[in-house]
């Protein structure tokens, strides 16, 4: 099964419910997504608001996966650099891949589309790298290794996923040229 992306689609109840209903899968299934299950879809929607209010401001864009039945499979969110000295990279963040979907190569597939986005289309011009921050001990440093990022930092502990278990917080690359 392939995965058909669109940059900045229309967000309609449907598609924000289909981020929703993503967003707790991944977490629900152990990924490294901002929260820690059990999670349901309302504990996450203040923060998919947030994404949305970026997004309305021009600050953030949505790549959007959706699978051959028309659902939402997979995401990933650009946020662009309001400090002058900093417009030439973009962060890539909230990156999932729906759990049904894990190891058909939808998430090389994902990275490859947001990279030709960063790339190629318009409101992206000037942008050198991409930038994403994920958590240790998932070996999500491996994965986007894999697909041309490089590690560039690394805060040990920053993220707490519960009492007692601290992971690193990994700072990864992809120069686009």
């Amino acid at each position: 099964m392939t995965l058909t992306f669109t940059l900045d689609p229309s967000v309609d109840p449907a598609l924000r419910d289909g981020i929703l209903d993503l967003w707790a899968e991944v977490s629900n299934a152990g990924g490294a997504v901002g929260y820690v299950p059990p999670v349901d879809p309302e504990t996450i929607r203040p923060e998919l608001l947030k994404h949305l209010a970026a997004m309305a401001d021009g600050r953030t864009r949505l790549l959007v996966g959706h699978d051959t039945d028309g659902r939402v499979a997979a995401t990933a969110f650009f946020a662009f650099n309001a400090h002058q000295l900093m417009t030439h990279w973009v962060w890539l963040f909230t990156v999932m891949v729906h759990p049904r979907h894990q190891g058909g190569g939808h998430g090389r597939a994902l990275l490859a589309e947001a990279a030709h986005a960063a790339r190629t289309a318009p409101g992206f011009e000037g942008v050198e790298a991409i930038r994403l921050g994920c958590r240790g001990g998932l070996g999500l440093e491996r994965f986007y290794g894999s697909c041309g990022y490089q590690e560039v930092g690394r805060i040990p502990g920053a993220i707490r996923v519960a009492p007692g278990d601290d992971r690193d917080d990994v700072i990864m690359l992809l120069p686009l040229g």
